[in-house]
C-alpha cells in the first residue's frame, strides 16, 4: 500500500473526478449519473449512508425524539431535519452530503 500522501492524493483526485464524494473526515461514498438531471448523486441514499458510516465506527445512533413520535403514530408531521440520538455518547464528527447534515441530540 502507498504512504498517508500517496492515499490522500488518489482520494482527492477521485473526488475531483467526481467517482467519490466526501461525507466525513476519512469517509467516502461511491456516485452515480443522477439519471433525470444529469448530474452526479451519492450511489445510496443519504440515510442508508449515514447509518453506514455509523455501524463502520461502531457508534450506537437511533432516530431523534420527532422521528420516533412520527414512526410511532404520535403525530403526523413529518421531521425535515435528519436527527439521530447519541444516548449519552457526545459526538462532533460532521456528516454531510451535499446539503444534507445529520444532527446529534441526547
Amino acid at each position: 500500500m502507498g504512504s498517508v500522501a500517496q492515499v490522500g492524493r488518489v482520494l482527492a483526485k477521485l473526488v475531483a473526478d467526481g467517482r467519490l464524494v466526501r461525507v466525513s473526515k476519512g469517509v467516502y461514498a461511491k456516485t452515480r449519473t443522477n439519471r433525470f438531471t444529469g448530474g452526479l448523486a451519492p450511489a445510496a441514499t443519504f440515510e442508508a449512508i449515514a447509518a453506514e458510516t455509523f455501524r463502520k465506527l461502531r457508534i450506537e445512533v437511533s432516530p431523534g425524539r420527532l422521528a420516533r413520535e412520527y414512526n410511532e403514530g404520535r403525530t403526523t408531521q413529518i421531521p425535515m431535519d435528519r436527527v439521530v440520538s447519541t444516548g449519552k455518547r457526545r459526538i462532533s464528527r460532521k456528516i454531510q452530503v451535499g446539503s444534507r447534515t445529520i444532527k446529534y441530540e441526547r
